[in-house]
């Protein structure tokens, strides 16, 4: 039998999130809700992958998740998932190490991007997210164009889902300034679509919000995780 093993704390409320949704779409693809799947969470700091991240030490980065995807394959996981989309900045190291497969929120996310033809989308998430080439060089493999935000608007956006998001605080002043700097990116490089590149942000930016097709990374994610339960 299928066993999930969930890196999880990368923040606390995306945890949660995924968790839930994994139950529900587990459910759903059963047609019935007295069938639950079987998964372990391996609750990490998201601070200390912050820190690593902060000081460029990613083989410590890499070493830290490993060890947590080992212990979830003692505990009797068959594959592995992280729960957030910045500790993919090392993920094929991570992979390399490890045993179990691990689904990629950044591979998942692209093959959903590239489903529907788009050719030019906006990447918004973490400092680290935005800065990095884990997402956007994929894309361009994948012949996507991808575009983040102006250096301001990637701090606020750092700042705000660091301070606010992750510790599961929504505001509306937050959201307004997340909605200009999206506004931003669709008058400066014609984007046709937008990644929620963090756990966190559709607490945040609803499809309602938006004419953009939103790629909510969390549910992609949990789409890939339930169908290999099933």
């Amino acid at each position: 039998m299928s066993k999930l093993g969930l890196i999880g704390g990368l923040g606390p409320e995306s945890t949660v999130e995924y968790y839930q949704s994994i139950i529900s779409a587990y459910q759903k693809k059963h047609n019935s809700n007295k069938v639950l799947p079987h998964l372990i969470i391996n609750s990490i700091d998201m601070y200390q992958v912050f820190a690593f991240i902060e000081s460029n030490n990613t083989q410590e980065l890499a070493n830290y998740l490993t060890e947590a995807v080992n212990q979830l394959e003692a505990a009797g996981a068959t594959y592995g998932a992280i729960s957030a989309n910045t500790p993919h900045i090392v993920f094929d190291q991570v992979n390399h190490h490890t045993q179990i497969p691990l689904i990629s929120i950044v591979e998942e996310t692209i093959r959903a991007i590239e489903k529907l033809g788009l050719k030019r989308v906006g990447l918004i998430g973490t400092r680290f997210t935005m800065e990095n080439d884990f997402f956007k060089t994929p894309l361009i493999k994948a012949g996507i164009t991808p575009y983040v935000p102006e250096q301001n608007d990637q701090t606020l956006i750092h700042e705000k889902t660091v301070e606010e998001l992750e510790n599961g605080v929504v505001k509306e002043d937050t959201k307004a300034a997340f909605l200009q700097i999206i506004n931003r990116m669709v008058a400066e490089h014609h984007i046709e679509g937008l990644i929620l590149g963090c756990t966190e942000h559709p607490m945040l930016i609803k499809p309602e919000d938006t004419s953009l097709l939103l790629f909510n990374t969390t549910a992609i994610h949990v789409a890939a995780i339930a169908d290999l339960l099933i």
